[in-house]
C-alpha cells in the first residue's frame, strides 16, 4: 500500500484531449519542463494512488502537457480521469540546491531571525496568495512571512532550520 506522504501533489487532469485516451494535465509547478520526461504517475483514484506508465508527454500551453497514458485507449476510459489528482515520489523530485527547498521539505522547521534569535516553526505555507508565505507558529500566535529569497540567509537542511533578515516590525502584523 503506497502512502501519500512518500508522494506530492504535482496537478490534475483537466480535460480530454483526443479520442485515442490522450489527456491534458495541469501541473502546479513553477518548472513544468521537469515532467516533460516522466514515464510514470500515480492517479488518485478514490483514495488510492494507482500507477500508470507514460507512452508519450508533449507540452501544451503554459503548465500543461498533453500525456498519453499506457492502458487508457478511448474516450470513455479518459472520461473516469477527469479532474483526478497527479501525484509522484517524493523521492523523484530533482534534487534542490543549498539554499532553495520545496515546500513539504520545510513542514517543521525552525525559524531564527538576523540574530539567531527563534522567531518560531514553520506549520504551513500559504501559496495561495501572489506572495506565498511561510505560516509560522511564534509564542504568542501565528505569523505570516513572506517567502523570499533577499529575507532569507541560510537554509540549514541536516538541522532545518531557516535563518531570515527579518525587516523591522514584520512579527508585530
Amino acid at each position: 500500500m503506497m502512502k501519500l506522504d512518500d508522494f506530492y501533489y504535482l496537478g490534475k487532469i483537466t480535460k480530454k484531449f483526443s479520442f485515442r485516451g490522450e489527456v491534458i494535465i495541469f501541473l502546479d509547478t513553477d518548472s513544468p519542463e521537469f515532467y516533460y520526461n516522466i514515464k510514470k504517475l500515480f492517479i488518485n483514484l478514490n483514495n488510492e494512488l494507482t500507477p500508470f506508465e507514460i507512452t508519450s508527454v508533449r507540452p501544451n500551453k503554459t503548465n500543461r502537457i498533453r500525456v498519453k497514458i499506457n492502458g487508457i485507449d478511448t474516450e470513455n476510459d479518459t472520461e473516469k480521469l477527469i479532474n483526478k489528482e497527479i501525484y509522484l515520489p517524493k523521492d523523484s523530485l530533482p534534487k534542490t540546491d543549498e539554499n532553495s527547498f520545496y515546500y513539504h521539505e520545510i513542514i517543521g522547521y525552525t525559524v531564527l531571525d538576523q540574530n539567531s534569535k527563534k522567531v518560531g516553526n514553520i506549520i504551513g505555507v500559504n501559496d495561495q496568495s501572489p506572495q506565498h508565505l511561510f505560516q509560522i507558529n511564534t509564542c504568542e500566535k501565528k505569523t505570516l512571512i513572506p517567502i523570499n529569497d533577499n529575507l532569507i540567509i541560510k537554509v540549514d537542511k541536516k538541522n532545518k532550520i531557516i535563518k531570515m533578515d527579518l525587516p523591522d516590525g514584520i512579527l508585530d502584523i
